[in-house]
């Protein structure tokens, strides 16, 4: 039953004309533009285009795909009706929600290779299997930490079209203050005070030193780490509570 709840939801996501162009066109395109633009720059820890934007861009994917073919998924299945039909549905609930998740992370790891496979055509990009390991593993814990704080964004949406202009609204945010257009340190002053609030650009760290197995646990580390899982955390307590109210 799951393969095939699994292979309709597949099936559904290949079919959103707007899913597939913020997930699968232009988080690449911007990868690649980008990289005609600043490929022959050095960047912090002296790194190369490809070594820090890689990851960048692998993380890029895996919020929009979260965000959009999730989060504001729930909310369109909500609004419509969808959600009170799936309920009676002979699908258990537990399977739809286990599809819906392994859904995002079989797409978000097809963007993880298709970004690694762009970095090494284009950009000579090298990793060592040890990085690789570690990188996906992270990459895995970074899902989950985005599909709980989707969760927990989209429940206070009642609104599709609400839901649609936070999404886009957002994605906008993102790439200015997660660190994918350019270096935070390079931007105004009120964009890197929120580029400190937003989670996406400290998963980008964490990812970039990481990716580049240059991850050393100094302030700036912990803080992004302790961060993010009180992020995590509180967006858990927020659904518990969401849960009980709706079993009242």
């Amino acid at each position: 039953m799951l393969a095939t709840q699994l292979k309709y939801d597949l099936l559904m996501f290949t079919r959103e004309i707007f899913y597939l162009v913020f997930t699968v066109v232009v988080p690449p395109a911007t990868y690649i533009f980008m990289g005609q633009l600043y490929g022959n720059q050095t960047y912090g820890a002296n790194l190369s285009y490809a070594q820090t934007y890689t990851p960048s861009f692998i993380l890029l994917i895996t919020f929009t795909v979260v965000f959009f073919a999730y989060g504001f998924d729930q909310v369109m299945q909500r609004t419509t009706g969808i959600e009170k039909r799936i309920s009676l549905s002979p699908v258990p609930r537990k399977t739809l929600l286990f599809s819906n998740i392994l859904r995002s992370i079989i797409i978000t790891s097809l963007g993880y290779v298709f970004i690694f496979l762009i970095g090494m055509l284009m950009y000579d990009l090298q990793i060592h299997l040890q990085d690789a390991l570690s990188s996906y593993a992270f990459f895995i814990l970074i899902n989950a930490a985005l599909l709980i704080l989707a969760s927990v964004i989209y429940s206070f949406f009642q609104n599709m079209n609400s839901a649609l202009v936070f999404s886009i609204v957002i994605f906008q945010i993102v790439m200015l203050t997660g660190g994918f257009a350019m270096p935070i340190s390079m931007m105004p002053k009120f964009v890197q005070v929120i580029a400190d609030v937003n989670p996406l650009y400290h998963m980008n760290n964490l990812f970039i030193a990481v990716w580049n197995g240059q991850l050393n646990f100094d302030s700036n580390t912990l803080t992004s780490i302790f961060y993010i899982v009180a992020l995590v955390i509180a967006s858990l307590i927020i659904l518990r509570i969401q849960n009980k109210r709706k079993m009242i």
